[in-house]
């Protein structure tokens, strides 16, 4: 008889954040890094950087969003009925950012019939990515902003922008003209304009928003940093590479440290090395930490390869520099004065090189 018969849309939107972005660092962690050259597994069987993935794969992540769409859309209904303008607003970003992950992951997946299994629909139809991109939900106690509405709104408007740039290739969207319209008319479309504006999710580490890594022998055991991501930012002379990783080590029981080298994505179970790898660090595992959902960064990106397309008056340079600053600095990281005399990291005009960074 003491249970609440109704709750406040508030009360889900903190435990729904945390909860996404749990599941993504360690999606992250597990899968993604291995795919992006990032990290590798040091085990002599399996591996995903190997394409040694099962069938399924994709399973925690088809659960995990999906049950989470479930509590934004309770989020919704709830701030419906207490005619919350702002966390309908609210319930609808988190639903454009899971769907549009959705979508990126699996293609055409469950939404109009989705999260709809109290109304007896319990195999919804799937809907195809287009739709899921047409959707009006890709065009609109806080733990993420504190409550500051005009944050949320600027983070919509990024994720609508990370959107139309996905559909570029797909001409019928005319989504590259609409995302000139949003650069261009900053009153209207506000967005991210400095690294304290991202939707970036603080863990405190004290329970219940305990560390995504609950041990960190799981998150450096049978691991390494991978070539390809070693190798760049050392080419780079980037100052994230003690923040990300450790040195490598000579395999001669001596542990003496010989800089930063990773090993080559893929290589075989089987094959040996006379060093051991650099390591992720143990400090990006560690509360108090904050986890991605979208950077002001990408959204610097965004506009420098609309300026390399020609879409924008904007000179793609000046872009291009304020994200890879941002994002070094966001990881607490100082760009040396110097960063950008290396013809590695100056933007040499071509696309490769936005996303290389």
């Amino acid at each position: 008889p003491n249970r609440l018969e109704k709750i406040d849309p508030s009360t889900l939107m903190t435990p729904t954040l945390y909860d996404l972005a749990n599941f993504n660092y360690n999606r992250a962690h597990s899968f993604t890094h291995h795919l992006m050259q990032f990290m590798v597994t040091t085990s002599t069987t399996g591996g995903v950087h190997r394409y040694a993935d099962l069938q399924n794969a994709g399973n925690s992540t088809w659960n995990t969003y999906y049950l989470q769409l479930t509590n934004i859309k309770e989020m919704y209904e709830l701030a419906v009925g207490a005619e919350s303008k702002n966390y309908q607003a609210v319930a609808l970003t988190l639903r454009a950012w899971v769907y549009a992950n959705l979508t990126d992951c699996f293609g055409d997946v469950p939404m109009t019939e989705a999260c709809r299994g109290d109304e007896g629909i319990l195999t919804p139809k799937f809907d195809t990515q287009q739709k899921v991109y047409e959707s009006e939900s890709l065009s609109s106690t806080d733990l993420l902003y504190d409550g500051d509405v005009r944050k949320w709104r600027k983070f919509a408007n990024s994720l609508h922008m990370r959107s139309l740039l996905r559909l570029s290739k797909r001409s019928e969207m005319n989504s590259l003209a609409k995302l000139a319209e949003m650069i261009g008319n900053p009153v209207k479309y506000p967005v991210f304009e400095n690294n304290a504006d991202g939707a970036l999710l603080p863990i405190s580490g004290i329970s219940p928003y305990d560390s995504p890594i609950s041990r960190l022998e799981d998150f450096r055991s049978n691991k390494a940093m991978a070539s390809f991501f070693v190798n760049t930012l050392v080419e780079l002379n980037d100052p994230r590479l003690p923040i990300f990783m450790d040195e490598a080590t000579k395999n001669d029981g001596s542990q003496e440290k010989i800089g930063y080298k990773g090993y080559p994505s893929g290589f075989a179970a089987t094959e040996r090395f006379d060093y051991n790898a650099s390591n992720i660090n143990a400090t990006l595992g560690t509360a108090p930490m904050k986890v991605l959902f979208m950077t002001y960064a990408e959204v610097e990106f965004i506009k420098a390869e609309m300026a390399w397309r020609g879409l924008i008056t904007d000179q793609a340079a000046p872009h291009y520099r304020k994200a890879v600053e941002a994002i070094i600095e966001q990881w607490g990281g100082v760009v040396p004065g110097d960063y950008f005399d290396n013809p590695k990291a100056t933007y040499d005009g071509t696309l490769e090189r936005i996303l290389l960074q």
